[in-house]
């Protein structure tokens, strides 16, 4: 059976993403892996082109990484405090990418993450990290949707 040294949860610190936790304790667990808490800030990149000023767009994106860390420390109290072994970061930028260039950078061996099962139109505006990150990985991904998690 393959090992995995390295588990990564990217998650979006919504409401549903408490609901994912057991699955991300369970393999962890099961191979007594490093657990690495992924947060991606979006960028505000394409609102340069609205005329918002720079520094302005700057500014709100470092507040944005700020309060990321700040939900993200508490995420991990709240649901793994008594979990060695956890690693948590904060990039900004487009999470199916950020994901994918951690997944590289940092040698993770298996994903675990979540989808909001969009369907039609909001799929279609929205997309979906979850398939992308599914689409480019090199490494296994276990997707939960949330809403049917137990």
């Amino acid at each position: 059976m393959k090992e995995f040294k390295k588990i990564l949860f990217p998650l979006d610190l919504s409401a549903t993403s408490p609901r994912l936790v057991p699955y991300v304790l369970t393999m962890k667990e099961k191979f007594d892996a490093e657990l690495h808490l992924l947060f991606v800030a979006r960028d505000f990149a394409d609102l340069k082109s609205i005329y918002v000023p720079h520094p302005s767009i700057h500014k709100f994106e470092d507040e944005v990484v700020a309060g990321g860390k700040k939900k993200l420390e508490e995420f991990r109290e709240d649901y793994f405090e008594t979990v060695k072994d956890v690693t948590l970061a904060v990039l900004p930028g487009d999470p199916s990418q950020k994901i994918l260039e951690y997944i590289r950078s940092e040698g993770i061996d298996c994903v675990v993450i979540g989808t909001h099962g969009r369907r039609g139109l909001e799929k279609v505006f929205f997309g979906s990290v979850a398939e992308r990150v599914i689409g480019r990985a090199e490494v296994p991904v276990l997707v939960v949707n949330p809403y049917h998690a137990a």
